[in-house]
């Protein structure tokens, strides 16, 4: 499991970690321009815009490899470190990436323009007519642009999941169509058989781990496990339940506030995957998933007949009770925090957490009471093992007080500080609690989130 065996379980060490590793494998990546530029070389500006071209196109074709392994779905990763904070990493890097392939392009012309005497314009021309490959990574750059401002935040909201997921395909044509020309025009890989070898060794390494574990390990799974739909239950206003059975499910390992990515194998639905949190804790013949009608293409999910078949990926996601004091010695007290169908994760949390009485406390908020999805659920919880349950319903109005801030958390948990907080939500929600939180006196290191925007 995610939180067991010897090496310590699911938080931020693993996050350090992560960023540890990705700054010392860009150091060989300058280390190769280093040893591949004499002394006394740089003498004009021309060399000087030229050098710093050639950093920014290494560094950013290593940020490029590293972002695709990021993203390739290692169990490990995804579970040791957090989906929600790789996906955080994966979207910050993505912008260094273009802006340093960008800076890479504009960079050479106008330094081999200075070099040469031309200006930038006849420069451009010439290097991609003369140039080998370059129109190539001409086009390649150009698709990573594209995906880079679809992603922006400005852009990302208005985009249907599906078609957001669609156009980051174009990352992998973009790397192949860039690789050519790394290796025709970069001077540190043109005129060294080292570090061509070495490069390539590197993208089959990103290349084979894609194929494992976005492709063999889930059709792997989904055939041995033969997941069905059996039922699909509506919970409360466009908030609907699917009911799966298969078999074997206790070897996923699957642990409360993890979640995996489901396709169904019916009309309209079969051609795209999304990541939806299981809403209870599996057992070795049923699991269960609490969708949300967010109009991108969750709503079909009404219509899923029973008999369908599905396949998934998974289990991911360090949101469990391995993130908590309960793993690491103490006495384990938690607060949950919910708002909307974020209430997906945690009630499978609130169900499995280790303690008793009033060592677990569930904030649930609404804007109605319609919306309290699992309302019975949780109460049956909350009365058979002693835990705290409340519920805080009304509408957000701007100039009222929010009854998450940290006057109203302190009433409601006085210990708040001494708890571990799991928190998931919509992202207004997310941000608002953390900070309450913050001032109540919670460290940061104790509050873990489950990130819905993605």
């Amino acid at each position: 499991m995610p939180g067991g065996g010897m090496l310590p379980g699911p938080g931020r060490l693993w996050e350090r970690v992560l960023v540890t590793v990705m700054i010392a494998g860009a150091v060989p990546v300058f280390g190769v321009w280093w040893q591949d530029t004499p002394a006394g070389s740089l003498r004009g500006i021309g060399d000087h815009l030229v050098a710093a071209g050639r950093v920014s196109g290494m560094l950013g074709a290593y940020l490029l490899l590293v972002l695709v392994t990021l993203m390739s779905r290692m169990p490990w990763l995804d579970n040791r470190v957090g989906s929600d904070v790789i996906a955080r990493y994966h979207r910050a890097l993505g912008e260094y990436t273009v802006i340093l392939l960008v800076a890479h392009a504009i960079l050479l012309v106008v330094g081999y323009g200075l070099q040469d005497g031309t200006g930038p314009v006849a420069e451009t021309v010439t290097v991609e007519v003369s140039y080998p490959d370059v129109l190539m990574s001409t086009a390649a750059l150009g698709l990573l642009v594209m995906v880079g401002v679809v992603s922006a935040r400005a852009v990302r909201p208005r985009l249907a999941y599906g078609s957001w997921h669609l156009t980051h395909l174009y990352v992998y044509l973009a790397m192949a169509l860039a690789f050519a020309h790394e290796f025709a025009n970069g001077a540190d890989f043109s005129g060294s058989l080292r570090n061509r070898v070495l490069w390539s060794a590197v993208h089959i390494g990103v290349f084979a781990t894609l194929v494992v574990f976005r492709l063999l390990v889930p059709v792997w799974r989904s055939v041995g496990h033969s997941l069905r739909v059996a039922e699909v239950v509506t919970e409360g206003p466009g908030v609907v339940s699917v009911y799966m059975t298969g078999r074997n499910l206790n070897r996923l390992k699957a642990e409360a506030g993890q979640f995996l990515r489901w396709r169904f194998l019916d009309r309209g639905l079969w051609w795209e995957s999304h990541p939806y949190s299981l809403s209870a804790p599996p057992t070795d013949r049923t699991i269960r998933i609490t969708v949300k009608d967010l109009g991108d293409g969750s709503g079909r999910l009404r219509q899923v007949r029973p008999g369908t078949r599905v396949w998934f990926e998974g289990p991911y996601g360090a949101f469990t009770a391995g993130r908590g004091r309960a793993r690491r010695g103490g006495r384990p007290r938690s607060l949950l925090i919910a708002g909307g169908v974020g209430i997906t994760p945690i009630r499978a949390l609130y169900e499995t957490l280790p303690g008793s009485g009033s060592d677990v406390i569930l904030l649930y908020r609404a804007s109605r009471n319609e919306d309290l999805v699992f309302w019975r659920e949780l109460v049956d919880i909350a009365r058979h093992r002693g835990f705290g349950l409340h519920p805080i319903v009304g509408g957000h109005v701007r100039k009222s007080r929010d009854p998450l801030d940290a006057s109203a958390l302190l009433r409601l948990v006085p210990d708040v500080a001494q708890r571990d907080v799991y928190l998931c939500g919509p992202p207004g929600l997310v941000k608002g609690a953390t900070g309450h939180l913050r001032k109540a006196g919670v460290p940061r290191s104790r509050i873990h989130v489950e990130a819905f925007d993605l």
